[in-house]
C-alpha cells in the first residue's frame, strides 16, 4: 500500500498536500483499492467555499458510491477537469493525477484532526477506520 510521507490523511481515506495556503486534496490508495474501479468522480465547482469534515465531491465506483469529505476549510480554486473523462485516473494514480480539488485556506486555517502518514498507516492496518 502506497501512504506518501509528506501529506496529512483523515480518518475518511483522503489526503491532502499543504503548500502555503493552498492545499491539493484526493483519495488515497487505501480509498480506491476498497472502491474498485472508478468510474465517475461528481467534482465541486471552482469558487465554491466547503467546510472542513462535509462531503464535497461524489466518487462512484463498480461497488459503491462514496461521498469525499473535505479534510480542511476554504475555498475550491481548482478541479481536476481531467477525471470528467478518465476517472480511473483516480485508481491509477491516486496521490498524482488523480487528485479531485485544490482548497485555498483562510489565513487563520485549522487543520485539526489530520494524520500523519504513520498515524494514518497504523490506523488502516488497524482495520481501516
Amino acid at each position: 500500500m502506497n501512504i506518501p510521507q509528506e501529506l496529512l490523511y483523515t480518518r475518511e481515506h483522503e489526503w491532502i498536500r499543504l503548500e502555503g495556503r493552498k492545499a491539493t486534496i484526493g483519495i488515497t490508495d487505501f480509498a480506491q483499492s476498497q472502491l474498485g474501479d472508478v468510474v465517475f468522480v461528481e467534482l465541486p465547482a471552482a469558487g465554491a467555499a466547503i467546510t472542513s469534515g462535509q462531503a464535497f465531491s461524489v466518487v462512484e465506483s463498480v461497488k459503491a458510491v462514496s461521498d469525499i469529505f473535505a479534510p480542511v476549510s476554504g475555498v475550491i480554486v481548482t478541479v481536476n477537469e481531467m477525471l470528467a473523462d478518465q476517472p480511473e485516473l483516480v485508481n491509477q494514480d491516486p496521490y498524482g493525477e488523480g487528485w479531485i480539488a485544490v482548497v485555498e485556506l483562510p489565513e487563520n486555517a485549522v487543520l485539526e484532526g489530520l494524520l500523519s502518514s504513520g498515524d494514518y498507516v497504523k490506523m488502516v492496518a488497524e482495520g481501516g477506520h
